[in-house]
């Protein structure tokens, strides 16, 4: 709807970034309890208005606005399509016209304290509702991949003016918006759709939204991630990136295959996200993404995961895994690898009332942590025999020079040399994370393959 323009902020989308809530301390715990409820209802089937309604709901509510609305984008008419207001039949309006429309075309958050003020805004909407805005918080709905599907608008906080430290906790519940949107999306895809192929090669684009769509630099180190799905769709996935508290490094792995896993661990990584969005430290998100699962996946379904905080000034990686391992940490000081198991029950499996403290690895120069997912593990050759743990430790020990993406190949190479041609019967994914022998430059990569 609308804006108020004497202070105007503008940002960009950040989603590729995780950063800590400013707000966070002025939030209580039953607002918290709020915004991680958003991200366990996409966990259970929705329609879209009413899962819009809910993040609007929340939004208002943590951010103490009198009014929120969703506006959804019309590509073809090139137009905003109010979805979600409590008075108003839907309306539509061009790019570009309005304080909506100049956040969707400019694709930048718009924080304007005096909307009547401001020349962008449109007050025909005021007019026909008999509402009168004040000052507003819009922001855009971008996905995974930076395409804008939509508009989020935050109208009238109740003790004055939106602030900069407002920004983040609305940026979080904006994400959750666009998630709600991919999601049913494919959904209305998938039951279009008339045959199985369709429906796996979309989910398999919503699933690959999840991931990375770059690797972040981080001077001093070198990583890789790559998924390599067994079909069209898979239940693996990672994710390298920057948080307040390290570099987030995660693995995950959901029982089965095809879109029932695959939703599981987007589900993950996005509740995980969430919570390191809103500040919360390792055990605490661990912990809440843990509950959540136990309390929305199917009985007999979880998702094995490494979840780790990498803090570069010190070398030290601080991870819990649930059911995920081996991990391996491949020592150049020794020419080998240390070995770590599963400190943790898988995620979803049952609620924690407190996980296992956080296991500390640190990173000499020239070491290696290799998380990789069954997939590699367990690949057999035509007489079932699985390459196994022994295979993969020999392999790093015989390439660890190599930059992580070359490793990754030469890790690929040696499983199919070792498979003769006998087929791929599970998801890989590789992520390999080294700290350079010497000072120098930061490489980085990211791979998928279908």
């Amino acid at each position: 709807m609308k804006s108020r323009g004497a202070a105007t902020r503008r940002h960009g989308p950040r989603l590729p970034a995780l950063t800590p809530l400013d707000g966070l301390d002025a939030l209580s715990r039953q607002d918290i309890e709020t915004m991680l409820a958003v991200t366990r209802a996409l966990a259970a089937p929705f329609d879209l208005p009413t899962m819009l309604q809910t993040v609007t709901d929340a939004a208002c509510r943590v951010l103490h606005a009198e009014r929120g609305s969703v506006w959804l984008l019309d590509a073809a008419a090139g137009e905003l399509v109010l979805e979600v207001a409590s008075d108003l039949a839907r309306v539509r309006l061009p790019l570009g016209v309005g304080l909506v429309g100049a956040c969707a075309l400019e694709r930048r958050l718009v924080n304007v304290s005096d909307c009547y003020a401001d020349a962008r805004f449109d007050a025909e909407i005021d007019r026909e509702s008999g509402f009168h805005t004040r000052c507003s918080l819009t922001l855009p709905l971008v996905d995974h991949q930076g395409a804008l599907v939509g508009v989020m608008q935050l109208l009238n906080k109740r003790d004055g003016s939106f602030t900069a430290a407002d920004e983040p906790l609305a940026e979080a519940l904006a994400a959750q918006c666009a998630v709600a949107l991919t999601r049913v999306r494919m959904t209305a895809a998938l039951i279009e759709g008339e045959r199985l192929q369709q429906e796996l090669e979309l989910a398999r684009r919503v699933q690959l939204r999840t991931l990375p769509a770059t690797m972040p630099e981080l001077p001093g180190y070198t990583m890789h991630g790559s998924f390599l799905p067994a079909s069209l769709t898979g239940g693996d996935t990672y994710d390298l990136a920057h948080t307040a508290q390290g570099l987030l490094v995660v693995l995950g792995d959901a029982t089965g295959h095809g879109i029932g896993p695959a939703l599981s661990v987007t589900q993950m990584h996005a509740m995980l996200r969430m919570a390191l969005r809103m500040g919360a430290d390792l055990e605490t998100a661990f912990r809440h993404v843990n509950d959540q699962l136990a309390e929305t996946l199917e009985d007999g379904r979880f998702v094995t995961a490494f979840v780790g905080l990498l803090d570069a000034a010190t070398h030290r990686l601080r991870f819990i895994s649930g059911g995920q391992g081996p991990i391996l940490h491949f020592q150049a000081a020794r020419q080998a690898c240390a070995t770590y198991k599963a400190t943790s029950f898988p995620m979803g499996a049952m609620p924690l009332p407190r996980p296992r403290p956080p296991v500390a690895l640190d990173f000499a120069p020239g070491d290696i942590l290799a998380l990789l997912s069954d997939g590699i593990f367990e690949f057999e050759d035509g007489a079932g025999v699985a390459f196994g743990q022994a295979r993969v430790e020999e392999t790093v020990r015989l390439h660890h020079g190599l930059a992580p993406a070359a490793l990754a190949d030469a890790l690929l190479q040696a499983v199919q040399a070792h498979a003769g041609g006998a087929p791929q019967l599970d998801d890989i994914t590789m992520v390999l994370l080294k700290r350079d022998a010497a000072a120098g430059g930061c490489h980085h990569s990211v791979v998928i393959t279908s």
